[in-house]
C-alpha cells in the first residue's frame, strides 16, 4: 500500500525541481498509482495546497527553523511545508496527526536527527498560536498572506489599482469552480439538466452565458457517464463569454488559431449548430489529436483540426468570417488552477509580448472584410493585453474597435474587457473585439 504523504512529498520535489505543470504531473502520477480514491483526494488537496501556499509556508519555516531554508534538503523542506499546510489549512487533519505523520516521514531519512528537528519546528509553530509571520512592510505582508510574489502584487496595484488588486489576490487562492458547457447538439438544455439531476450530481446553472453549469463534488469528471456520452465539456465561464463575444453563426467559416485542447472550438461549433466550418489549429501533432478526440466525443463534425504555426502566415488557410486569436500568455489569470505559474521569472513577460504581436498580426490576414477578430488571453497583465491591442490598432488602420454588449458586469459598448476572477468567480481573462473595415 502506497503512503499518501510520501507520495505527495516525492511529487512536490519533482514539481519544484523540474518546474512541471502541476495538473499534468499530478494526473499522470495518480493514474499510475495504487492509491485509494480517498487517498487520491487527500494527495490532490495537499499537493495543490503546498504549491499554492509556498510563500506562506516558507515564511513560517524561516521564522521557526534554526537552519536557513537554502540549507535544508529537498525531502525535509517538503515535509515541513506539508506539515505546516495541514496545520494551517486542512481542518480534517488534527494538529497532532499532522505533527506525528510529518515526524514519521522524516524518520525515513538517512539522518535520524531530522525527525526531532521537524517535530521541534511544527510544535513551536502550534505553541505560538499558528500565526502567520508579519512585518512592517505592507507588500511583504500581502505576499505572505496570499502567497503571491511581491513583484506581481506591485504590478497589479500599478496596473489595476489597489481595490482591484486586492480582489485579485483574494481570488487567487482557494478551490476554483468547475464549469461545463452543455452540448445542445445532442439534447436540449432541459434534457441534459434532467439527466444530471437523475444521477444526483450537484450543480447549479450559471446564467451569465448560455448552456453553462457549475459542478460540485463530482470527483474525476472524465469518469462521469454524461461526460463520456458527450453531453458537455469542461470550460471556464470566462472562456465561454469569449466565444459568445466572437458570436459565430451557422454556415460561417471560423478560425481558431491557437486551439488545443479545443474547448473554445467545441463551443464555437455548438453555437454554429454544427453547420459551417471551424478550422482549429495548433503547433503540435499530439495537441491537434486532443482537438480531434474531443470533437468526436461531442459529436461535432465541422471542426477541421490542423497542425499550424499561428505566428507564420499559411496560404493553405482560407479566409474566415470570424477569427479567434487566443494567444499564449503568462497565465496570471489562472494561478488558482495552476499555482506554480506565479513563481516563474517575471522576465518571461518580455518574450511573450513579441510572439503575441506576431500571432495577432498573422491572424488578421486570414479575416474577410467586415469580419470579426477576437484577441484573448488568460492573463492579468496590461503589457500582454491592452498594450498589444493598442499597438495593433495603431499599426493596422484597416481595423476598428468592435462593441461588446449583453453581459452582466461588462459595460455595454466597450471593445475590450478585463475579466477579473471576482466578476464571475471565473478565471482572469482579457478579451478585445475588432472589426476589419477593408
Amino acid at each position: 500500500m502506497q503512503d499518501a504523504r510520501r507520495f505527495t512529498k516525492d511529487l512536490l520535489k519533482v514539481c519544484f525541481e523540474k518546474s512541471s505543470y502541476s495538473n499534468i504531473l499530478l494526473d499522470n502520477a495518480l493514474a499510475e498509482s495504487c492509491l485509494s480514491l480517498q487517498d487520491k483526494k487527500f494527495v490532490s488537496n495537499l499537493f495543490y495546497g503546498v504549491i499554492e501556499r509556498r510563500i506562506t509556508l516558507d515564511a513560517v519555516i524561516e521564522k521557526y527553523s534554526k537552519r536557513p531554508i537554502k540549507k535544508l534538503s529537498d525531502d525535509v523542506l517538503q515535509i515541513l511545508r506539508m506539515g505546516i499546510y495541514q496545520i494551517l489549512y486542512m481542518d480534517s487533519v488534527p494538529d497532532r496527526a499532522a505533527v506525528f505523520e510529518s515526524v514519521k516521514l522524516a524518520k525515513t531519512n538517512k539522518n535520524p536527527s531530522l525527525a526531532g528537528y521537524v517535530n521541534g519546528v511544527l510544535r513551536a509553530f502550534i505553541r505560538d498560536g499558528k500565526e502567520i509571520p508579519h512585518t512592517e512592510n505592507r507588500i511583504n505582508n500581502l505576499s505572505v498572506e496570499y502567497s503571491c510574489p511581491e513583484w506581481l502584487i506591485e504590478k497589479w496595484i500599478e496596473e489595476y489599482g489597489e481595490i482591484a488588486a486586492f480582489e485579485m489576490l483574494e481570488s487567487s487562492v482557494g478551490v476554483p469552480p468547475v464549469t461545463g458547457r452543455l452540448n445542445i447538439l445532442k439534447k436540449s438544455e432541459d434534457e441534459i439538466l434532467n439527466d444530471i439531476r437523475a444521477l444526483n450530481i450537484d450543480f447549479r446553472q450559471r446564467y451569465e452565458t448560455k448552456n453553462c453549469v457549475e459542478f460540485y463534488n463530482t470527483g474525476e469528471i472524465s469518469s462521469l457517464k454524461l461526460y463520456n456520452e458527450g453531453l458537455f465539456h469542461i470550460q471556464d465561464i470566462s472562456s465561454q463569454i469569449c466565444c459568445e463575444i466572437l458570436d459565430p453563426k451557422p454556415g460561417e467559416i471560423v478560425l481558431d488559431v491557437c486551439s488545443a485542447p479545443g474547448g473554445k472550438a467545441f463551443t464555437l461549433a455548438e453555437m454554429m449548430s454544427n453547420q459551417g466550418k471551424v478550422i482549429a489549429c495548433d503547433l503540435y501533432k499530439h495537441r491537434v489529436k486532443l482537438i480531434k478526440d474531443g470533437a468526436e466525443r461531442l459529436g461535432i463534425n465541422i471542426i477541421d483540426a490542423r497542425i499550424n504555426d499561428a505566428a507564420v502566415f499559411s496560404d493553405r488557410i482560407e479566409k474566415a468570417d470570424k477569427v479567434l486569436c487566443d494567444v499564449p500568455c503568462s497565465g496570471l489569470g489562472v494561478i488558482r488552477r495552476k499555482p506554480e505559474i506565479k513563481y516563474k521569472n517575471p522576465d518571461c513577460l518580455d518574450d511573450l509580448k513579441d510572439i503575441q504581436r506576431k500571432i495577432i498580426e498573422t491572424s488578421s490576414k486570414y479575416l474577410k472584410k467586415g469580419g470579426v477578430l477576437v484577441y484573448s488571453t488568460c492573463t492579468l497583465s496590461k503589457e500582454e493585453n491592452d498594450d498589444v491591442i493598442d499597438w495593433f490598432l495603431e499599426n493596422h488602420t484597416d481595423f476598428e474597435k468592435g462593441s461588446i454588449n449583453g453581459f452582466t458586469n461588462i459595460k455595454d459598448g466597450e471593445y475590450k474587457v478585463t475579466i477579473t476572477p471576482d466578476m464571475f468567480n471565473s478565471d482572469g481573462f482579457f478579451i478585445a473585439k475588432l472589426i476589419k473595415k477593408r
